[in-house]
C-alpha cells in the first residue's frame, strides 16, 4: 500500500526536478525520500522517474500519478481544515505574500476589517516581489501569494485575482495636471523609474515604451517602492505603476497621478498557492476580503 508520506516525497520530486531539493523541502533526508519513490515504484510496477545527470524528471506514467496524488493531498488537506472548523469559531493562521502594489492602499482597510471580525486569526504578510514570493509558496513557506499574472507552473495553482490599469505617476516639478488623462508618446523625454529585469513587469513595460514611442532620456531600474515614490515626489524622475498602488496619491499633493490613454494598457494579477494544498479556510476568508477591497477600488478616477 503506498503510504501518505510517499505520495507527499513523489510529489515534491516532481515539484523539485531534484530528489535533494525535494528532501531540503520535506525536511527529510536525500536517501529517505528516494526510497519513498522507490517503494512507490515498486507497488505500482512502473518507473516513475527519468534519472540522468541533468536532474530528474517524471516519466508519462509519472506525470499521471503526480495528479492524482495532488488531488488526494489536497483533498486529505481540505478534509482535515474542514474538520478543525466545525463546532467553534475561525481561528487559525494566514500567510500571505503580497507585492507593494498591494500593501500600499489595499492592505490597510483589508486588515483593519479582517481582525475586526475574526478576533482569533493570526495574519502574517510577506512583502516582495514576484520571483521571491513564488518561490515562498513553492516551499509551502506562503498559503498564496498575489503576483502578476503567471502560467501554470509545476506545483502551483494560479487563479485569476485583478485586471488594474496602469497610471503615469510624477512629482509637482513636472509640471502635469493631476488626473488628467495623457499618451506618454505625447511627452518630452522622461527620466523613468523602471523595475529591475527580473521583474515580472519589466517586459511588458518595455515593450510598451517602444512600441508607442514615448520616449526615454534616462532610465533607473528599481526594485524598492518607498525610494520609488520618494524620488518621484522630490524630482522630476517618473515611474508608471498599477491604478491600485496611486489610490493613497488621491489628492495629488506628492505625487500626480495620471491615466495613460491612447493605447491604456492594463496589468494582470493572479494568486498562486501551493498545488497540493487548498487554502485553509482563514487564508480564504482573507483572501475573500481582499477581492472585495480591490472590487470597490476599481475606478477611483474620473
Amino acid at each position: 500500500m503506498v503510504t501518505i508520506r510517499q505520495m507527499r516525497s513523489v510529489a515534491a520530486v516532481v515539484e523539485e526536478g531534484s530528489f535533494t531539493r525535494a528532501a531540503q523541502r520535506e525536511n527529510a533526508t536525500q536517501s529517505g525520500v528516494s526510497q519513498h519513490v522507490a517503494a512507490v515504484e515498486t507497488a505500482l510496477g512502473v518507473p516513475l522517474f527519468d534519472r540522468s545527470a541533468e536532474g530528474v524528471r517524471p516519466t508519462p506514467a509519472g506525470q499521471r500519478y503526480y495528479a492524482r496524488c495532488i488531488e488526494v493531498l489536497r483533498n486529505l488537506e481540505l478534509a482535515t481544515s474542514e474538520a478543525q472548523a466545525t463546532g467553534r469559531g475561525v481561528s487559525g493562521r494566514v500567510r500571505a505574500g503580497l507585492m507593494p502594489a498591494f500593501t500600499r492602499a489595499i492592505l490597510p482597510p483589508v486588515l483593519d476589517r479582517f481582525l475586526d471580525t475574526y478576533a482569533d486569526v493570526e495574519v502574517e504578510v510577506i512583502e516582495g516581489y514576484s520571483g521571491t514570493l513564488t518561490e515562498m509558496v513553492r516551499a509551502q513557506d506562503l498559503d498564496f501569494a498575489a503576483v502578476p499574472s503567471a502560467r501554470a507552473t509545476q506545483g502551483l495553482t494560479v487563479t485569476h485575482l485583478t485586471r488594474n490599469p496602469e497610471y503615469l505617476v510624477s512629482g509637482p516639478a513636472l509640471g502635469l495636471e493631476h488626473r488628467r488623462p495623457l499618451r506618454l508618446g505625447d511627452l518630452p523625454p522622461l527620466n523613468m523609474i523602471v523595475p529591475a529585469p527580473n521583474n515580472a513587469r519589466r517586459a511588458k513595460l518595455d515593450e510598451y515604451f517602444e512600441t508607442h514611442g514615448v520616449r526615454i532620456a534616462k532610465r533607473l531600474e528599481m526594485d524598492a517602492m518607498l525610494a520609488t515614490l520618494g524620488l518621484v515626489a522630490s524630482s522630476t524622475w517618473v515611474t508608471v505603476l498599477p491604478q491600485m498602488i496611486c489610490l493613497g496619491d488621491a489628492d495629488g499633493v506628492y505625487r500626480r497621478v495620471s491615466p495613460i490613454i491612447a493605447p491604456g494598457f492594463a496589468s494582470d494579477f493572479t494568486i498562486i498557492e501551493p498545488a497540493r494544498r487548498p487554502v485553509s479556510i482563514p487564508a480564504q476568508l482573507f483572501l475573500d476580503a481582499l477581492r472585495e477591497e480591490l472590487d470597490q477600488n476599481t475606478l477611483p478616477f474620473a
